[in-house]
């Protein structure tokens, strides 16, 4: 049988320590070396390692921590790929990330030194459960920037770009399934934005043609997921944005349901439906046998623990829509999409994460 989706599952990223904060400081003014710096990541990892699973979690993960973005640590080490300052961040409510990005300067390819591989390898030697890893769906290589960030040079025909994107991909899904790798989670929060009018409007108006746009994000994923190992779970995860506790799009799934529920060749969905931004759950009745959506109803936003009650309600309210059967359940997003994290404390991120685990076992036994 192949792991998870799992009926308490989570997004990824979690809420970085103050021994890892302090240590990536002292790293950036170069008073902590690259060794000393990964000597504590493998500590503070550790013990995250052993609070999931104290708490009962059964898809663990690193939380992300050797990471500054949830995307750019990723596709910066991808061959033909770098990370640059781009003078101005990526604009979310009311604030703005570090004016970084990363742009296409070389033909595209999934190197066997990718450090992400040895982070995997990491977290599945210290635990004994589902070692789940995250990384960003290929889109994301194209999304914020388009065409403005792919070399002309380099890549004249569009087309041979989103080629070599998704070859890339596919190596990468077999290299960490080499490394031991049973559940892969692509995150791609453009499934969600092209449900956003505004975020249609940017596209149209920088020259991009959405519904044409979408589809070829689709048929990129296809390329990726060709021939992906049988026992191998893949799921996406999409939200609106989260950075700092705050949002980029809003509108529900409906555009897109039918499309990514019936021709992205997934085992599982994480969906955002922590508030009404994200709309209804009658997208869910696209839902066909045999895939699962993860129900993110939990916010990490903020602190505030959600009701037990209000949970089991909205779980109630989805299986009217798809069975029962099909849906768990887990956080709305990561904590720390970004290493800054949203605006909880850790107690707080824990309290969520044990809820979800408490409502899980309630509903589905």
């Amino acid at each position: 049988m192949k792991p998870g989706p799992y009926r308490a599952d989570q997004v990824g990223s979690l809420l970085r320590s103050q021994p890892l904060k302090d240590a990536r400081e002292k790293h950036e003014k170069g008073t902590l070396s690259d060794a000393g710096l990964s000597a504590i990541e493998d500590t503070e990892i550790i013990g995250l390692i052993r609070k999931q699973e104290a708490i009962g979690l059964e898809a663990i993960t690193d939380g992300e921590y050797r990471r500054t973005w949830w995307h750019y640590d990723f596709l910066g080490h991808l061959t033909g790929a770098e990370r640059y300052n781009t003078g101005q961040g990526i604009q979310f409510k009311g604030v703005q990330t570090k004016a970084e990005a990363v742009r296409v300067i070389g033909k595209l390819d999934f190197p066997d030194s990718h450090p992400h591989l040895q982070h995997f390898k990491f977290l599945k030697a210290n635990t004994n459960r589902t070692a789940k890893m995250t990384i960003p769906s290929p889109s994301m290589m194209h999304y914020r920037a388009g065409r403005a960030g792919i070399d002309s040079k380099v890549y004249p025909d569009i087309a041979a770009y989103y080629h070599d994107l998704g070859h890339a991909y596919n190596k990468a899904i077999k290299a960490f399934y080499t490394a031991g790798c049973r559940y892969l989670q692509l995150d791609d929060t453009s499934l969600a934005y092209f449900c956003d009018p505004a975020q249609v409007k940017m596209l149209a108006d920088r020259g991009d043609d959405p519904k044409q746009l979408v589809n070829q994000y689709r048929d990129v994923l296809a390329i990726a997921l060709k021939d992906r190992p049988t026992d191998m779970t893949i799921t996406t995860h999409t939200c609106r944005g989260n950075f700092r506790s705050t949002f980029v799009a809003s509108g529900g799934y409906e555009p897109v349901s039918d499309m990514v529920f019936n021709h992205i060749d997934v085992d599982g969905y994480f969906m955002e439906w922590d508030d009404e931004r994200s709309g209804g759950f009658e997208p869910l009745r696209y839902l066909p046998k045999g895939k699962k959506v993860v129900l993110g109803l939990v916010t990490t936003k903020v602190g505030a623990l959600e009701s037990r009650d209000t949970i089991i309600r909205r779980i109630e309210a989805a299986a009217k829509f798809a069975p029962l059967d099909q849906l768990c359940l887990s956080p709305q997003c990561g904590f720390a999409s970004t290493e800054e994290g949203n605006a909880l404390g850790d107690s707080e991120q824990w309290k969520k994460l044990e809820l979800i685990v408490g409502v899980a076992k309630e509903v589905w036994g």
